[in-house]
């Protein structure tokens, strides 16, 4: 199998939201995105939409143009979401995003009426069916196909950062599970889902691809839903890793930080250097730890066993990246992980409304504020100023 890749001219920006149709008086999610999408057929309709449906049919898919920042980016996202609102909120819907629905059962989502979601159903069964989850995915160009395995096998080194900084989803089906991100156990269980399989080179990736398609694994490479891989139509990296992102301060931030990696990566490629590949077992233990710890995770460093806080690495992360922040344009959008790890990732917002002595109705409410207002919610609205569902209006 030859595979294509369409070299893109520089670290170009692509970002995919994945949202929540929340139903304003009862909480819970609305069933509602065909009627939504229906209403914006000049955004649903056109050669490149730029809101789409994903697997439920309470979510939307909220897509950029190309872009060159992370700002543009933002922007971007901001502009489809005024329109979007236009559509919703007459309805009685606000938009929202965590990586699960705290109190809505997954047994009450209705799919989507795209026929590969279907097929996906019908092969995966219980695994797809209960995939009431929500991510973002950030795209990054890449100017040259044979950096981009590289790139990927130096990336899984960062997984366990991308989940801990956007950990959203404790809560599932009304339930704490105890996990910082449910998400990344609901969605890593598709058989074609999880880490990225280390791999030598692109030539390695075309034949691991046909291996599998020969198998009948995967119909097509885009049936492999790795938490980073290549995506040789568009010319780019993607990160699949992050859990649903409440602000679009919180999606900016994620948006800077992959693209100061991979473009730091590109450049030390250009420069001779040999980019490290963390060992697989190291990987997917980091992985679980994210998953459970969040932002508390001790992660595994090396291939000997050491380990340090996330948090310390994080800050770290940032410091290294300040310089090529500033060269890309992004330096406001990378200092938001420092907001993060001093007022918390969505996950520890969410417990702490709950401590606090919130429900999880005021949960949700406080996912409504996060997006419709940009900022942090880390208490219970209706104690702090008896506003009750107040988001959107």
């Amino acid at each position: 199998m030859t595979i294509e890749f369409n070299p893109s001219r520089g670290p170009t920006l692509g970002v995919e939201w994945e949202l929540q149709l929340v139903d304003r008086r009862t909480r819970r999610l609305r069933q509602d995105a065909r009627q939504v999408l229906e209403a914006i057929p000049e955004l649903s309709e056109s050669p490149r939409p730029k809101v789409m449906h994903e697997l439920m049919q309470s979510q939307l898919e909220i897509i950029t143009d190309v872009c060159h920042t992370a700002s543009e980016a933002v922007e971007d996202l901001r502009r489809t979401i005024e329109r979007v609102r236009q559509v919703v909120e007459p309805r009685g819907m606000s938009l929202a995003c965590t990586g699960t629905h705290a109190i809505s059962d997954w047994r009450d989502a209705v799919y989507a009426p795209v026929q590969r979601y279907a097929e996906l159903v019908e092969e995966m069964q219980w695994l797809a069916w209960r995939i009431q989850t929500f991510g973002v995915h950030v795209h990054v160009g890449v100017r040259e196909r044979d950096k981009v395995i590289p790139i990927v096998n130096a990336l899984a080194a960062y997984l366990p950062h991308f989940l801990a900084l956007t950990a959203s989803s404790p809560y599932w089906g009304g339930q704490d599970t105890g996990l910082a991100s449910s998400r990344a156990i609901v969605f890593g269980a598709l058989p074609t889902a999880g880490p990225p399989q280390t791999l030598a080179d692109w030539a390695e990736f075309e034949e691991y691809m046909d291996t599998l398609k020969r198998a009948g694994t995967i119909k097509s490479i885009k049936e492999v839903w790795w938490d980073i891989r290549p995506h040789p139509d568009f010319g780019t990296i993607e990160i699949r890793m992050f859990d649903g992102i409440p602000t679009l301060r919180e999606v900016g931030m994620v948006t800077a930080l992959s693209q100061c990696l991979i473009q730091q990566f590109d450049q030390q490629l250009d420069r001779g250097y040999r980019l490290p590949h963390p060992a697989p077992w190291v990987v997917r233990d980091n992985k679980w730890r994210a998953t459970r710890y969040g932002l508390d995770a001790t992660v595994i460093t090396d291939d000997n066993g050491t380990t340090a806080p996330v948090r310390d690495m994080l800050y770290e992360l940032t410091r290294e990246l300040a310089p090529m922040s500033e060269r890309l344009g992004c330096a406001d959008e990378l200092a938001v992980v420092s907001d993060v790890l001093e007022q918390g990732n969505s996950c520890e917002r969410q417990r702490a409304i709950l401590s606090g002595g919130g429900t999880l109705d005021d949960i949700v409410d406080a996912t409504l504020v996060e997006l419709a207002e940009d900022r942090f919610v880390t208490t219970n609205l209706r104690m702090s100023n008896g506003a009750i569902g107040h988001a959107g209006t």
